[in-house]
């Protein structure tokens, strides 16, 4: 890949995922910030699988294109966090949340990392597994969820 094409593909990264921010962002606020959260999800998940079936530029730009769709819930799940903590323990809330969050990445690219030796498909779907099973865990709880409220 070209220096030229890596520019490309990014530059399709940013303008997907900007063209989200505010009518997500705005959609959310309407009918609710879990749905978007899902649908992150979903685009973190997909994502190592569209790399795996890019043996071609046009195909590297679908899969850049849904890189840049895991920011679809970005600022809903943001919100989700900071509605989650009580408004004197906000900060540290949110703290507490990226540290955990940052660590288990940083785990991550090093079990990627040594993934990577058994080859990259490997690595991609591995990755697509975990994000699978992240989504399935956050809809069970968040269907549980809606189903104790429902209850009330």
């Amino acid at each position: 890949m070209s220096a030229t094409g890596v520019g490309v593909l990014t530059a399709i990264e940013v303008i997907v995922a900007s063209a989200c921010y505010i009518p997500v962002a705005y959609l959310a606020e309407r009918y609710g910030r879990e749905p978007f959260v899902m649908a992150t999800f979903f685009f973190f998940t997909i994502f190592p699988v569209t790399l795996v079936v890019a043996h071609s530029f046009p195909l590297l730009v679908v899969a850049f294109a849904v890189r840049g769709l895991k920011e679809f819930g970005d600022s809903p799940r943001k919100a989700l966090i900071v509605s989650y903590a009580s408004a004197e323990m906000r900060g540290r809330t949110i703290g507490a949340y990226y540290l955990i969050r940052d660590t288990f990445v940083s785990v991550g690219a090093l079990l990627g990392a040594w993934l990577w030796k058994l080859g990259p498909n490997v690595n991609f779907l591995g990755a697509a597994a975990l994000g699978a099973a992240g989504t399935l865990v956050y809809g069970a709880t968040l269907h549980r969820r809606m189903q104790q409220e429902a209850l009330r």
